[in-house]
Parts: structure tokens; C-alpha cells; sequence
């Protein structure tokens, strides 16, 4: 039994894309925001947990509707085709409105304050109050903004909870752990793709630019993975390749079996499910805190380059990924995501000592070790609630899974950014992170199922294989 791993990376292109665009929509929203409309923290946080909110309500839903679809080029591929298709047509066109607004603040004469004469978040702050006026005077930029944003999120929702449902339709359930480890590493080629064209395009330096360049160059990488994927999968004839070998390995009594379809849990395994579910929704409200204002933290308070610290972050996690899965093998996947969330505890608590003054390079190890974190922790909790689902609930409790996640990204922003707004960015930004994902090891604690059995394995890429 080997993973076919060409058949994984073409399968990841789809979720290549979706890291794409939401690194993008991590590094620009927040700056367009703040910088451009002049919102203040709390109520950059509700507009960013937008997404948040579409997604509780519609990766369930479009996760099983994706369940009971039966078309000629499969389950999943439509909404991935469709999905993307309007994601990337509207993500272009809102740089047009805030190119609108930002057309404003320059004509105030922006451009001619020496930023030299003052600190970073004095200059930060003198543009936001500009920006508060102007937004104030004539609210229909914001208004058509959010309204555009919330076609993007939209077209975004409607295609994740099958994008990542697909992998195990076509994986057997013993090579899930492995193959979904080569999904994230596709994820993340795709944000430090992204990340690298904020160095070139310079989206950390300029409060006032315009950012339609860059996002066609993003959406350009997204095309490039949607027509990679739609040229390449085959979704029909492998998802029936794989109930042909899961028979032929003895596994559809747990597995794709028409009778085990719907089964309901123990009560042990529920409680283990809603555990895990718990612990997502904590390390995600602390995760997301930092990852979904860090381009503001790093430009109006540090002034570092968020590109470059992300760029750090992302490679230590494709670093890894292998040594997760070899650790996850050992000792099982709970431990192993325990040990993660120890790392990425200690990470955002040494964040909270870097001040101004501190040189940039300080931050790269922190990022690091919280690089590594998240990979230990993002590798095997997916596996941990689908190894609880039947073949013809993946889906559904793909859905699941994202509905834990998103309802902690819909909490992390407007918390946090209240906070900030009423304590200051600089003294809750890593605290807070800090916290929610401390907590989470309490949770994660008493989980029973979901685990993995130690094997044996044959080849350092076998250690990937982290599932039952």
C-alpha cells in the first residue's frame, strides 16, 4: 500500500489556490482597512471575520451538498471550478474601490509628509484620522468595498469544504495522515508564493499604495493551480480506485460501507469529537489573532517587513512536516499536536517581549518556532476528526471541522481588536495569542479518539503516514 503522491500534489492544487488568496487577504484587507477607510481595530475585526461568519453557516452546508453531488466530472470539482472562477473576477475588482478611496487620502497631500519627522505609528495614525474623515464625508466607497468583499468570501466559502474533503475521497484511510501532509505543503507553496510577491510588490513599505498589480499577480497564481487541477484530476475514476483498493484491503467495513453511512458515535467517540473540535476553535482564536493583523503589528507598530517574517514561518513549517510525521508515528497524533501547541505557546510568549527597538531579525527565530508549531498541530488534528467520519460523511464532518475553525476566526479578530483599541496593539497583540492557544492543550488533554497506532515504517517519507 503506497501513497501516490503525483496524484496528492495535482489533488492539492486546489488547496494551493485557497492559501494563496488567504495570504493575500491576510496581508492587504487589514492595511486597506485601517490605512485607506480609517477604521479603528474593533471595527477592522468584524469586517475581517466576515468570512468567518459566511463560513460557519456554508462549509457545512456546501460540504455535504458536495456529499450527495453526482455530476460527470465528480463531487467535489464543480464547486472548486466555479468557486474560484468568481473568487478571482471579484478579488480583482475590489482593488478597483479601494483604489477609489486611496485616490482620496493622496489628493489630501499624503505623500508629501516626511514620515522621517515622526514614528511609525505616529504616521500610521495621522493617515487613519485623514482616512476617518474621508470615509466619514462619503461612506459609499466602504460600503461598495464590503459589498464586493462579500462576493469574494462568498465565492470563497462555497468551494473549501470540498476542496479539502477531496483528498479522502481518493486516499485510503491508512495513507490520509501522509497525503494530507503533502496537501499542506502544497497550501504552503502557495502562501510563500504570495508572500514573495509582497517583497517584490513592497506591501509592507507603503501605507498608500495601490494594490491592483499585486493582486493580479496573485490571482494570476491561482488560475494557474485552478487550470493545473481541472487539466489534471481525474476526481470519478480515482475516488472509484480507492473504494476498489479500500475493499481489496479489508477495510470498507469501516470505511465506505453503505451501512456505516450515518452511523452515529459512541459516546466516548462523540465527546473525543467535540473535544478536538473545542481545541481547534481555541488554537484558531489565538492562531488567527496574530496571522490576521500581523501585517498591521509588523507596519504601524514595529515597522518591520511582515513578508519576510511570514516567508521565515511558512518555510519552517515545510521543514517540518516530514519530522512531524515520523514524532506522530512514535508516539500518536495527540501527543504530537500536545507537543505543537507547546511550541506555539512559546512562540507568541516570546513575542510579547519584542518592542520597537528591537532589531528585526530577533523576530525570525519566534516565527520559527511557531512555523513548526502550527505544522505539528495543522498535519494531524484534520486527520483526528475524519478518522471519526464514515466514507460517505467526510464531507460533513470535513464541515465540521471548519465550522470550529471559522467560528474561532469570527470570535479572534473583533476580541482582539477590541482590546487593542482600549489596552493598545502593542501590550494584548501576543498576549492574547498566547492565552487561546494555552488553553487549547487543556482541551486536546482528554481526547481518547482519533488517535493513532504506532507502525512500522520503511522509507523516511512513510513517516508522513500518521493514521490507523
Amino acid at each position: 500500500m503506497k501513497l501516490n503522491y503525483k496524484r496528492v500534489i495535482l489533488v492539492g492544487m486546489a488547496f494551493f489556490l485557497i492559501s494563496a488568496f488567504w495570504q493575500a487577504y491576510d496581508a492587504i484587507i487589514p492595511l486597506i482597512l485601517t490605512n485607506h477607510f480609517g477604521l479603528p481595530q474593533m471595527a477592522s475585526g468584524v469586517i475581517m471575520s466576515i468570512d468567518n461568519v459566511l463560513a460557519v453557516f456554508m462549509l457545512p452546508i456546501f460540504g455535504a451538498l458536495s456529499d450527495k453531488v453526482n455530476t460527470k466530472y465528480g463531487k467535489r470539482t464543480p464547486f472548486i471550478l466555479i468557486g474560484s472562477v468568481i473568487a478571482i473576477i471579484s478579488f480583482i475588482g475590489l482593488t478597483f474601490i479601494d483604489n477609489y478611496q486611496l485616490a482620496k487620502v493622496i489628493g489630501e497631500g499624503i505623500p508629501e509628509i516626511k514620515q522621517g519627522l515622526m514614528t511609525d505609528a505616529e504616521f500610521s495614525e495621522h493617515i487613519r484620522q485623514l482616512a476617518v474623515q474621508l470615509t466619514i464625508e462619503n461612506p459609499l466607497p466602504l460600503i461598495g468595498f464590503i459589498a464586493t468583499l462579500l462576493l469574494v468570501l462568498i465565492a470563497m466559502a462555497t468551494f473549501r469544504s470540498p476542496a479539502v474533503a477531496l483528498m479522502p475521497d481518493v486516499t485510503v484511510k491508512p495513507l490520509r495522515s501522509k497525503a494530507n501532509a503533502i496537501i499542506n505543503l502544497m497550501g504552503t507553496a502557495g502562501g510563500i508564493l504570495v508572500l514573495a510577491l509582497g517583497i517584490v510588490f513592497a506591501t509592507s513599505k507603503h501605507h498608500y499604495m495601490k494594490y491592483t498589480p499585486y493582486v493580479v499577480a496573485v490571482t494570476a497564481i491561482m488560475f494557474v493551480g485552478l487550470l493545473i487541477f481541472v487539466l489534471s484530476v481525474k476526481e470519478k475514476k480515482w475516488a472509484k480506485e480507492m473504494e476498489e483498493e479500500t475493499v481489496a484491503l479489508g477495510l470498507n467495513d469501516t470505511d465506505i460501507s453503505s451501512d456505516t453511512r450515518g452511523r452515529k458515535l459512541s459516546r466516548p467517540e462523540l465527546r473525543s469529537l467535540l473535544l478536538i473540535l473545542a481545541s481547534v476553535a481555541l488554537w484558531y482564536i489565538g492562531y488567527n489573532s496574530i496571522t490576521s493583523k500581523y501585517s498591521v503589528y509588523a507596519t504601524n507598530i514595529l515597522g518591520f517587513d511582515f513578508n519576510l517574517t511570514l516567508i521565515i514561518a511558512q518555510a519552517a513549517a515545510i521543514v517540518s512536516y516530514i519530522p512531524v510525521g515520523i514524532i506522530a508515528t512514535k508516539i500518536g497524533r495527540r501527543k504530537t499536536v500536545l507537543a505543537g501547541i507547546l511550541l506555539l505557546t512559546s512562540a507568541f510568549f516570546v513575542g510579547n517581549f519584542i518592542e520597537p527597538t528591537t532589531p528585526e531579525i530577533i523576530m525570525y527565530p519566534v516565527f520559527i518556532l511557531a512555523g513548526m508549531g502550527w505544522a505539528t498541530i495543522n498535519v494531524n488534528s484534520f486527520p483526528m476528526v475524519v478518522e471519526l467520519a464514515k466514507g460517505g460523511d467526510i464531507g460533513k464532518y470535513t464541515g465540521y471541522y471548519y465550522t470550529a475553525s471559522m467560528s474561532a476566526q469570527i470570535v479572534a479578530p473583533i476580541l482582539s481588536g477590541f482590546l487593542y483599541d482600549n489596552i493598545g496593539m502593542r501590550y494584548v497583540f501576543f498576549a492574547f495569542g498566547t492565552v487561546f492557544v494555552l488553553f487549547s492543550f487543556i482541551t486536546m488533554f482528554f481526547v481518547k479518539h482519533g488517535d493513532s497506532k504506532p507502525i512500522k515504517k520503511n522509507s523516511a517519507l512513510e513517516h508522513l503516514d500518521t493514521d490507523d
